[in-house]
């Protein structure tokens, strides 16, 4: 083992955007839902499991559970019941070899058995839940921004998060919308109810979150069939990162295939942030370093973050620890053997990257 790749193996990541993990047994079909971003065809003879993160799972999981690697998708889940969710879970989050967790709340499973967890707020979820409460058209925007406050000053709150890229998609106008825009589409929304979905209260949902002045996430690229992928290339947002320069930090998540893009606009823009999460383990360790040197070619090293965004299976907290200690070990050290970097400047941008941006960015206690 080289160098590089003992110090990101020795390093405690900080895992600046994931989800919680389901804490009751699971069988098949509920190992499979969790397992893929599309959905599952019963009678195709299409398994999750003959993906690249399904062999990741059977290759690199499996002798975390005492199996051989590669056991059968059938012997792996009989394992995986018989230990039980509680051990499985133990098991995979040691294994991730994780110190911190910025956890998003808003969706899903929120339970994490981990000492060191801060929150990040999904405000979709805030503004879902003031509808569902009732407000009138003309009070909404100043009713969303006191629920997101009280949202944002719960103890452990270090960031919020947007899931634009879901409802609307980034090629919206940029601009501020006037208060009579939002009362106007308040008006519609609060009559049709459901997910957040208007562009106008989306843009002013993401003005909010600039408004309140904690480092802002947003999912980009690559998700579940919800997206429409060719509307969330983050490029689309160039117009309002000239708005909003000198305010937030923007960290752009998962990124895949627009990881490239991404990496231009941390480039260009100093509040710009990304990572690759939720990408590392879909695609497995085998390719990696392949998503990583994309999205490191113009990257400023103290602009990359590591995320799993794991969700629901804890397999993904190993999977994604382990894609991007892997991956990015690679490529530093073949750059330190090329002459193109030195080791001692490797050791640091590993170390930046795996713990040191984060929590920079997101002010979390310890080194930075």
């Amino acid at each position: 083992m080289t160098a590089v790749h003992e110090a990101l193996a020795r390093l405690s990541l900080v895992d600046h955007h994931c989800h919680g993990v389901v804490t009751e047994d699971l069988d098949r079909d509920g190992f499979e839902a969790l397992l893929t971003e599309g959905g599952r065809w019963p009678g195709s003879g299409i398994s999750p499991f003959d993906t690249p993160v399904g062999v990741s799972v059977r290759r690199h999981c499996a002798p975390l559970l005492d199996l051989d690697r590669h056991a059968p998708p059938e012997e792996y889940l009989a394992r995986r019941a018989e230990l039980g969710a509680r051990e499985v879970n133990r098991r995979f989050l040691a294994a991730a070899g994780t110190g911190t967790y910025c956890l998003d709340t808003g969706f899903g499973p929120t339970e994490l058995a981990a000492d060191d967890v801060f929150e990040v707020v999904r405000l979709e979820s805030v503004e879902e839940a003031l509808v569902a409460r009732g407000v009138e058209p003309d009070d909404y925007a100043d009713a969303f921004r006191a629920a997101a406050l009280r949202a944002v000053r719960r103890p452990g709150v270090v960031a919020v998060k947007s899931v634009a890229a879901y409802r609307t998609g980034f090629d919206l106008d940029p601009a501020r919308p006037s208060a009579a825009e939002v009362e106007r589409a308040a008006r519609e929304r609060l009559a049709a109810g459901g997910r957040l979905a208007d562009p106008v209260l989306v843009r002013h949902l993401l003005w909010t979150a600039v408004d309140l002045g904690l480092p802002l996430q947003l999912h980009t690229g690559f998700g579940d069939n919800d997206i429409r992928l060719h509307r969330v290339d983050p490029t689309h947002l160039t117009d309002w990162l000239h708005l909003t320069a000198g305010t937030i930090p923007v960290l752009l998540l998962h990124c895949w295939p627009y990881q490239r893009q991404a990496g231009y606009l941390a480039a260009v823009f100093e509040q710009v942030y990304l990572d690759v999460g939720l990408t590392l383990h879909h695609v497995g360790p085998a390719r990696a370093r392949a998503v990583l040197e994309e999205a490191l070619e113009i990257t400023p090293f103290r602009k990359l973050l590591y995320s799993s965004d794991a969700y629901g299976l804890a397999e993904f907290y190993r999977l994604g620890a382990l894609a991007f200690r892997r991956g990015l070990g690679e490529l530093l050290q073949d750059r330190v053997d090329a002459d193109e970097l030195s080791r001692p400047d490797a050791l640091r941008l590993a170390e930046w990257a795996g713990a040191h941006n984060a929590r920079r960015v997101y002010r979390l206690t310890g080194p930075s």
